[in-house]
């Protein structure tokens, strides 16, 4: 992922707590031997199962929205910032969607036993690739108890158990979560350890599922730069990276400028605390007299505040927005909240260069009606998903399709994009001979 925020200086790096390292062993290994019947399941079963989570975690409502208010009060005693607030805000209304996701899971094709690609050779043997479960996939993640539902519920679909190791910011909401995924895998004569919390480890348990090798089989870190930048930096474990979001909508001087503007403000607005928000918002110079006010007094009115370059300035006040001067990293922050860098550029090639220099491979999104600008702009941008006139709020595994997402990767190897049942999976060769031998 190329010019992604600044992380924190690297710091020596501490001993490991020995008990927590051993601790981690034992579940990885309980969850390795949980693995094995997972993978046995037919899709019927699995299905079975994903609807006996989805009522359980219905059926435990009240728990859960009590110990979600245990974490939103230390979150604010703790001065968490609103956009990660609202990630972790677990009510009625959202317990039901994260059940619902759960069901839509249980509805979508199983990936495990697909064959990929296969052939008869000359000589008569029958190749085959299919997919199978990954085993064991570790999770390491910030203040989003929605995570926890959608890894697992993905992780038993396609045959895998799971390791959860989600921080103390949602602690309280995990445990409950987990409790009763587990008592749906009870309920279905299942091996309970095929999913598990290692919240009570602290750091120290992340950095022991990181360096579990051979126990562990994939990470994947979802979070802010920082915590990505440290899975990559000592995970032993293969690592799937999903990245920040720091994402741009590019209004052309060939746009519908009324659609323009409510891809902008759906894109920045709409749910301003997550990975797939826009973050700058990039203005052809031709249309930014006509497009400015009409967007500025647009985002103004949802509460955004704009931080602008010098060429937005001039429109700040015949918007009535909140407007402030740009500073240095505006243009490199995801910002978690209703903020939005604003640019005016020449023309379509610095509104690449721009991408090029600030994105880090996510979403960018252009609003153009010219065929060509929209075709340059998706054959140039190097990022994960390229959209032609529509928001970025788009870039959901849920939105796609695929019911639930583990995660977006931004990185090019395995997966990227919305991850979801097949990114979870590994192939295997299956020869079929019959008494075939090389000469």
């Amino acid at each position: 992922m190329a010019d992604t925020p600044a992380a924190r200086p690297v710091e020596p790096v501490a001993p490991i707590d020995p008990a927590v390292v051993a601790h981690v062993a034992q579940v990885a290994t309980a969850a390795r031997t949980a693995s094995r019947g997972l993978a046995l399941l037919t899709r019927a079963r699995k299905d079975e199962l994903l609807h006996a989570v989805a009522d359980a975690l219905v059926a435990a409502t009240p728990d859960i929205v009590a110990g979600n208010a245990e974490d939103l009060a230390r979150g604010r005693e703790r001065g968490l910032a609103a956009g990660l607030l609202d990630r972790l805000l677990l009510d009625e209304q959202r317990i039901a969607a994260i059940a619902a996701a759960v069901r839509d899971v249980a509805a979508l094709p199983d990936p495990v036993g697909e064959v990929v690609r296969g052939s008869t050779l000359a000589n008569g043997l029958q190749i085959r690739q299919v997919r199978v479960p990954m085993g064991v996939v570790g999770m390491i993640y910030e203040a989003r108890p929605n995570v926890t539902v959608d890894a697992a519920a993905l992780a038993l679909k396609s045959g895998n158990a799971v390791l959860l190791r989600g921080g103390s910011a949602a602690a309280s909401s995990n445990r409950v979560l987990v409790a009763a995924i587990r008592t749906a895998l009870r309920g279905q004569g299942l091996d309970e350890h095929a999913v598990a919390s290692l919240d009570d480890g602290g750091r120290d348990a992340a950095r022991a599922l990181m360096t579990a090798r051979g126990l562990v089989d994939l990470v994947i870190p979802r979070g802010g730069a920082d915590l990505i930048a440290t899975v990559v930096r000592e995970s032993t474990v293969p690592v799937i990276e999903t990245g920040t979001g720091v994402n741009h909508v590019y209004v052309d001087e060939a746009a519908d400028l009324d659609q323009a503007t409510a891809i902008v403000l759906n894109s920045k607005a709409q749910r301003p605390s997550v990975c797939n928000a826009a973050e700058t918002l990039l203005v052809h110079e031709r249309v930014a007299e006509a497009f400015l006010p009409k967007v500025l007094a647009a985002l103004g009115g949802a509460g955004v505040t704009v931080h602008a370059g010098p060429e937005v300035l001039e429109f700040a006040d015949a918007a009535g927005a909140a407007v402030l001067p740009a500073q240095d990293g505006d243009f490199t922050r995801e910002w978690y909240s209703l903020d939005l860098g604003v640019r005016v550029v020449p023309d379509l090639d610095a509104a690449l260069t721009h991408i090029r220099t600030h994105g880090t491979q996510h979403t960018e999104v252009v609003v153009t009606r010219d065929r060509g600008v929209a075709r340059r702009f998706q054959a140039e941008v190097d990022a994960a998903v390229v959209v032609v006139n529509a928001s970025s709020r788009f870039t959901d595994g849920g939105e796609f399709g695929f019911g639930a997402e583990i995660g977006i990767s931004t990185q090019k190897l395995h997966a990227r994009g919305p991850m979801a049942l097949p990114e979870l999976t590994t192939t295997k060769w299956l020869v079929d001979g019959d008494g075939q031998v090389r000469t």
